[in-house]
């Protein structure tokens, strides 16, 4: 059995789907991620003299791929576009100012070469450019490709939970629209020791009471796109039984 997330930065893959990768590889499942930039444009907290971006790249990436030896993953691939940043014109050479069919190229070559039975990717809820760019073209890539994984699915939080949170009522996927909920509480010590390898990063959920933690932190939630959900009860698991 093999995974395949899909990715837009270094620490998408522990801060948002870091219990998601433990439960595969406590499961048996073979994961790969996928992330298509460095992040280079993020900020480092608690330091005058930011590096570079060309220095914050190179850091951030060793943090993804220390981050993903801790939870297990099996291999990480790097795309190579630069970080888009949050508004204002798109940097040239960055995932967002990239030719839309050459990302969803990039996506459709590994899946042919994985042969993921699962792809998971964000569902970019939070507003994020690059993240909305990551999931279009995995979405994109998919209805291209020979290899058909057996389900598709977006690693998301639920609107009522980010309100509580943020005091936002629009960020989030609503809760109706979430199909499958998994109990990932055993995973939380890797989970964490996965997210303090991203040392050049804070996890939201340093801001977050222990209830507001466990909440965010205990339960993973997910929206299936392949097969098309037909309602009913939740899912429990996103991984086929055979």
């Amino acid at each position: 059995m093999r995974l395949l997330v899909v990715v837009a930065h270094p620490d998408d893959e522990a801060f948002g789907c870091g219990s998601l990768l433990a439960h595969a590889t406590a499961s048996g499942v073979e994961s790969t991620v996928v992330c298509a930039t460095r992040g280079e444009l993020g900020e480092v907290p608690g330091v005058d003299e930011q590096p570079t971006p060309e220095r914050l790249g190179v850091i951030r990436e060793a943090e993804l791929r220390a981050a993903t030896a801790v939870l297990g993953v099996h291999q990480v691939e790097v795309l190579g576009w630069c970080d888009s940043g949050t508004d204002g014109p798109a940097p040239s050479g960055s995932l967002v100012a990239a030719p839309f069919d050459e990302v969803v190229r990039a996506i459709s070559a590994i899946v042919e070469r994985v042969q993921p039975d699962v792809v998971v990717t964000l569902d970019a809820s939070d507003g994020h450019r690059d993240h909305a760019v990551v999931r279009d073209a995995t979405i994109a890539a998919l209805a291209g490709t020979a290899w058909r994984p057996e389900r598709t699915y977006l690693s998301c939080l639920p609107r009522s939970l980010m309100a509580e949170f943020t005091g936002v009522a629009t960020l989030g996927t609503p809760d109706d629209a979430i199909t499958t909920v998994v109990d990932v509480s055993r995973h939380d010590a890797v989970r964490w020791q996965a997210m303090r390898a991203h040392a050049s990063q804070t996890p939201p959920f340093d801001a977050m009471d222990s209830p507001m933690q466990r909440a965010f932190l205990h339960k993973d939630h997910l929206v299936r796109l392949d097969p098309p959900w037909a309602g009913g009860p939740l899912e429990h698991d996103w991984i086929p039984t055979r």
